[in-house]
């Protein structure tokens, strides 16, 4: 590994985290000053909720770990081999998640899935948000 790549990959959480923070601080800060009308102040809550989406994805992702027999035992339910070979997609699709053991329990936390439309529908949201300040801007800039 080179020093770049070790560079790298002590940096960029760091640099993430701390974007994360300052995102998370200019849109509480915003909301008490009522920034939103700006569109410069999007940006920062739609980071927040890219942020907050990836951590649930990987969440529900990674919800069975490496072993899902291991964590199918955990949980007091068997591994059903003959389930999981005749619906094999479903542990590999990128949405919805799921994670089976059988047909009637799931490793995926029944939240992650309406967390994440949740995150998305904000997120288009934002972007609405966005244009509308903008618009908003120019029509108030035209009229003046």
């Amino acid at each position: 590994m080179n020093a770049v790549s070790v560079l790298a990959t002590i940096a960029l959480p760091v640099l993430a985290a701390v974007a994360l923070v300052v995102c998370a601080w200019r849109t509480v800060r915003g909301v008490a000053d009522r920034s939103w009308t700006r569109p410069g102040w999007w940006p920062n809550p739609a980071f927040v909720l890219l942020v907050a989406g990836a951590v649930i994805w990987f969440f529900g992702a990674w919800s069975g770990g490496l072993d899902v027999g291991e964590a199918c035992a955990a949980q007091g339910t068997p591994l059903d081999n003959a389930y999981r070979a005749a619906h094999w997609r479903e542990a590999s699709r990128w949405f919805p998640l799921h994670n089976k053991c059988d047909a009637a329990h799931d490793l995926v936390p029944a939240y992650v899935n309406p967390t994440l439309v949740a995150v998305a529908v904000l997120l288009v949201g934002c972007a609405v948000a966005a244009v509308a300040a903008v618009l908003g801007r120019k029509k108030s800039d035209t009229t003046a």
